[in-house]
């Protein structure tokens, strides 16, 4: 049940700060621009991306979990239904309550997710996959998110103040999170379950 919440209030957050136009997370930003260049919802492109991910998974050996199905599926899912009720906003100060509510509610959807420790996310499990293979964790992560950040940005993906944000606020809130959240308490970085060191990236 915690993974289901947490896996809906994740795709909520998402749909929040991708509303606020102020810049994505850098994944945000990867599937936006895919999804503008194909004219389809950005939901559409999240799991599609998750599918094609863990089919990276099979040479890095890595064993999915009922939660890593259900992250493919759901969160794609909860963007595209949520996207479309939310109200348009163009002053600056509602936008910025979409990006703090949406950066808090993914922190939280994290914690509740990863505390259900039913397996890793298609994104994490990839960082854990070649952490696996002797990259550093935080090198592997770095390298993915800038890389996939660029490559939506060329696209037309939105990078912003939102962006700088999400990547400075969204650690220190899971890790604020997690031990409150999880079914086994986590206090610091790397006690994770099911793989999933990086407790500082979102559950994706």
């Amino acid at each position: 049940m915690r993974c289901i919440l947490g896996l809906t209030l994740f795709g909520i957050g998402i749909a929040l700060i991708v509303d606020s136009e102020l810049g994505n997370g850098p994944w945000d930003v990867f599937h936006q621009g895919v999804a503008d260049r194909l004219d389809v919802g950005i939901g559409i492109v999240i799991i599609a991306t998750g599918a094609l991910l863990m089919l990276l998974w099979i040479p890095l050996r890595v064993r999915p979990g009922i939660g890593t199905v259900l992250n493919t599926v759901q969160i794609g899912l909860v963007v595209d239904i949520v996207l479309p009720l939310l109200p348009d906003v163009e002053r600056i100060v509602p936008r910025i309550g979409y990006l703090t509510a949406g950066i808090v509610l993914m922190a939280v959807a994290t914690a509740l997710y990863i505390g259900s420790g039913l397996g890793p996310g298609p994104r994490d499990g990839l960082m854990t996959g070649l952490a696996a293979r002797g990259w550093k964790v935080r090198t592997a992560r770095t390298v993915i998110e800038v890389a996939v950040m660029v490559i939506g940005f060329a696209l037309g993906g939105t990078v912003g103040i939102g962006t700088a944000v999400f990547a400075l606020a969204i650690g220190p809130l899971v890790q604020w999170f997690l031990p409150r959240l999880s079914v086994d308490p986590v206090t610091r970085t790397g006690d994770a379950p099911s793989g999933n060191t990086v407790v500082e990236s979102p559950a994706r």
